[in-house]
């Protein structure tokens, strides 16, 4: 059986023992998670603190927040349907949603590597910034097709 060194003694701890421990930490840890966030304005507040971290450290965020709230206001000026205004809100809120993720990703990466490279850490940045471009793209394909009608018959184009 493998051995772990012990750091308190110097006497070798089996390995099932280790691990056994290890878990009960994960256990432990995941209770004192739970309690962070014991109550629903607790969960509120972090998530708005969340928010308020892509808004103000995200230069794409802030972006994308402006931007969509100029789509949605013209859908609201063009006298949209409310279900083309859904469609519209939903598409803005998926964007958002992979900007945080993104953001969320590459925090994780940073804090896993350090300063370090890593071809990995490259690729799993790269892909969840290519995830908010398409969504990007195809967020503005989809305001364009609903706007772009109501929009040519109010200026009378």
């Amino acid at each position: 059986m493998k051995s772990l060194l012990n750091p308190e003694d110097g006497a070798s701890v089996p390995e099932e023992i280790s691990q056994r421990s290890t878990q009960r930490a994960h256990r432990a840890a995941k209770r004192g998670a739970w309690r962070i966030a014991g109550d629903l304005p607790s969960s509120f507040r972090y998530a708005a603190q969340g928010l308020g971290y892509g808004f103000v450290s995200q230069r794409n965020f802030r972006i994308h927040v402006c931007t969509g709230g100029l789509v949605l206001g013209m859908g609201i000026w063009l006298q949209l349907p409310a279900i083309q205004l859904a469609v519209l809100v939903l598409t803005v809120a998926v964007v958002l949603v992979l900007e945080l993720l993104n953001t969320a990703i590459e925090a994780v990466v940073d804090l896993a590597i350090g300063r370090r490279f890593h071809p990995l850490a490259r690729i799993a940045k790269d892909c969840a910034a290519a995830a908010v471009l398409v969504s990007a793209i195809s967020s503005m394909l989809i305001a364009l097709l609903l706007l772009l009608p109501p929009l040519i018959l109010r200026l009378g184009l």
